[in-house]
C-alpha cells in the first residue's frame, strides 16, 4: 500500500524548488502553483481516509526502528490540520493574483507560499520534538521572505521586530528542547510520553512543561507574548496577511495541544490551570485590542488573539468533549480567518483605506460583498448553525464538566465583543453616507477578487451546517488527544 504520509509536505517542497525557476513568467509561476497545491489536496484527502479507516499512520525515516530514527506521525489531528492547511491555500494563492502585485510575483513569492505550507505541514506532521523545531524554521525563513517582500516602510520595520522575536523564541525552543533531552533521553514524541510516565521526578518535567508553554506561546500569540503580532501582520499584502492569520499562529497551537495532551499530563493541576489563567487573559487582551481599534487589519488580527484564546481554553480542560470542541474551533478559526481577511482586502481595495471612520455607504454598490461580508461576521462569532457554533459549544461544555464554570461563562460571553468588533466593520463600511472610494476601480479585478472569497465563506458556511458529517473525524482527533496510547502505541508498536 501506497504510503501518501509524506506526500503533503513533499509536494509543496517540490514545487517550491522548481518555481524558484522561471521567476519572469507569471503564468507559469500561477499555474504550477495551483497544480501543486491541487496534488498535495488530492494527497492529504487520500491520507485522511486512510486514518479514518485504518488509524494514525506513521513512518520512521532511514528504516531505523522507532524510537531511534525520526518518526512521521500521521493521526486525525494532523491530517485534518494538513488538508485545512492546502485547501485555504489555494484559495489565497488564488486570490492573490489580482491583489498581490506583479513584481512580488516575479520575486519568489510563489516560492515562499510553498515552503511556508512544507514547514506548516511538516510541523503538523513529525513525531519528533526536534524536528518540529526545524519545521517551524522552515516556515519562519519562508515567512521572513514574505514579510518583507515589496520593500515598503511598514513593513521592513515591522519585519524587523518580527525576525527579533522569532530568533529569541527559536533559540529558546532549543535550549528547552537540550533540557528535555538531557532528563529523558530522548527526542522522539511518543517515547517521550512514555519515559515522562515512568520518571519520577514531577518538578523538573514542570519547568520544561512551562518553558515549551512559553516558547510555543510565543509562536501561537498567548498573552503576555503576543505583542508582536498586530504590527507584524498589518504590514505585508492582504494575500500575506491571509495565510500568515489562518496558517502560522496554529502551529503554535497545535504544538500547546500535542504536548500538553501527549507528556505534560503528569501536573494537570498546575500546568493546565496555568494554561487555563493564560488563555482566558488571551481573550480579555484580544477583546480589548479588537474593540479600541478603528483599522479593519487590526479589528480581524485581535480576533486572531481571541480565538487563540478560546481554543487553548479548551485545550486546558483536558477532557474529550473540550478537546472535540477546540479541534473543530481550531478548523473554523483557519477557514474564516482567511475569509474575513480576503473580505477586508476587497473593502481596503475599494475604498483605498483600512480606516473605519472614512468608509460607508458599499452596500448600496456591493450588497453580495456586504451579505458575505456579514454571514462571515455571524461565522466567526459562533451564531447557529454557521461553523463557530459548534465547537465553541463543546469546549463549554467541556469547561462545565471540568468544573470550570465562571470562566467557561466567561469564554461564552466573549462571543459578544467578537460580535460587536466585526459588526462595527459591517455597520461603518457598508451602511451610512456614501464614505471614501478608490479611484481606479476596475470591475474585472472586483469580481476576480470576489468570487473566490465568496467560495471560501461558502466553504465555512458548509462547514457549519454539515457538522454532523464531520464530528466522525473530530471525535478520532478528540480520543487521540485524550488517549495518549493511541499515538504512543501506533510509534513504537505499529509504526512500519
Amino acid at each position: 500500500m501506497i504510503n501518501f504520509l509524506l506526500l503533503p509536505i513533499i509536494i509543496p517542497f517540490f514545487f517550491g524548488m522548481i518555481l524558484m525557476f522561471n521567476q519572469k513568467s507569471i503564468k507559469y509561476q500561477r499555474i504550477t502553483t495551483l497544480f501543486g497545491l491541487l496534488l498535495a489536496i488530492l494527497s492529504a484527502f487520500g491520507l485522511l481516509i486512510n486514518v479514518y479507516k485504518n488509524g494514525p499512520q506513521t513512518l520512521t525515516l532511514g528504516d531505523w526502528p522507532a524510537p531511534f530514527g525520526i518518526s512521521m506521525v500521521s493521526d486525525m489531528v494532523s491530517v485534518l490540520l494538513v488538508l485545512t492547511t492546502l485547501v485555504l491555500t489555494f484559495f489565497i494563492v488564488w486570490y492573490g493574483f489580482e491583489s498581490i502585485n506583479k513584481k512580488r510575483e516575479q520575486f519568489f513569492y510563489y516560492s515562499g507560499v510553498m515552503f511556508i505550507v512544507t514547514g506548516v505541514n511538516g510541523a503538523f506532521t513529525t513525531g519528533d520534538i526536534f524536528n518540529l523545531f526545524v519545521f517551524f524554521e522552515v516556515l519562519l525563513m519562508a515567512s521572513y521572505l514574505l514579510i518583507v517582500l515589496g520593500g515598503e516602510k511598514a513593513q521592513l520595520r515591522e519585519s524587523i521586530k518580527y525576525i527579533l522575536v522569532n530568533v529569541i523564541s527559536s533559540a529558546l525552543f532549543v535550549i528547552t528542547v537540550a533540557y528535555l533531552y538531557s532528563v529523558i533521553g530522548t527526542l522522539n514524541m511518543a517515547d517521550i510520553s512514555v519515559k515522562i510516565a515512568e520518571f519520577n521526578q514531577p518538578g523538573i518535567i514542570t519547568v520544561i512543561a512551562v518553558l515549551f508553554l512559553l516558547v510555543f506561546g510565543m509562536k501561537a500569540a498567548i498573552f503576555p507574548l503576543y505583542f508582536w503580532l498586530p504590527g507584524a501582520y498589518a504590514a505585508p499584502p492582504i494575500p500575506v496577511l491571509a495565510l500568515f492569520g489562518a496558517l502560522l499562529t496554529k502551529v503554535g497551537i497545535y504544538a500547546i495541544m500535542r504536548t500538553y495532551t501527549l507528556f505534560f499530563t503528569h501536573d494537570i493541576a498546575f500546568t493546565h490551570d496555568l494554561l487555563l489563567i493564560l488563555a482566558v487573559i488571551t481573550v480579555i487582551a484580544g477583546g480589548i485590542g479588537a474593540l479600541a481599534h478603528f483599522d479593519v487589519k487590526q479589528i480581524i488580527i485581535y480576533n486572531i488573539v481571541i480565538a487563540v484564546g478560546v481554543i487553548l481554553f479548551g485545550v486546558a480542560q483536558m477532557n474529550e468533549v473540550a478537546l472535540e470542541g477546540a479541534m473543530l474551533y481550531l478548523v473554523h478559526d483557519m477557514i474564516i480567518k482567511a475569509a474575513l481577511f480576503m473580505l477586508i482586502g476587497i473593502v481596503i481595495y475599494l475604498t483605498g483605506t483600512s480606516n473605519l471612520r472614512k468608509m460607508g455607504g458599499l452596500i448600496k454598490h456591493y450588497p453580495a460583498l456586504g451579505w458575505f461580508f456579514f454571514i462571515a461576521a455571524l461565522g466567526l462569532t459562533g451564531v447557529p448553525p454557521l461553523s463557530g457554533f459548534i465547537g465553541k459549544l463543546l469546549i463549554i461544555q467541556g469547561g462545565f464538566e471540568a468544573g470550570n464554570i465562571w470562566t467557561s461563562i466567561f469564554i461564552l460571553a466573549s462571543s459578544l465583543v467578537v460580535l460587536l468588533s466585526v459588526i462595527r466593520i459591517f455597520i461603518y463600511a457598508f451602511w451610512g453616507e456614501q464614505g471614501q472610494l478608490s479611484s481606479d476601480i476596475n470591475k474585472t479585478t472586483y469580481n476576480r477578487l470576489f468570487f473566490p472569497t465568496m467560495l471560501l465563506v461558502l466553504v465555512s458556511v458548509a462547514y457549519g451546517v454539515g457538522t454532523e458529517f464531520i464530528l466522525p473525524y473530530m471525535e478520532d482527533a478528540a480520543k487521540v488527544l485524550s488517549d495518549p496510547s493511541i499515538y504512543t502505541d501506533a510509534v513504537l508498536k505499529g509504526g512500519e
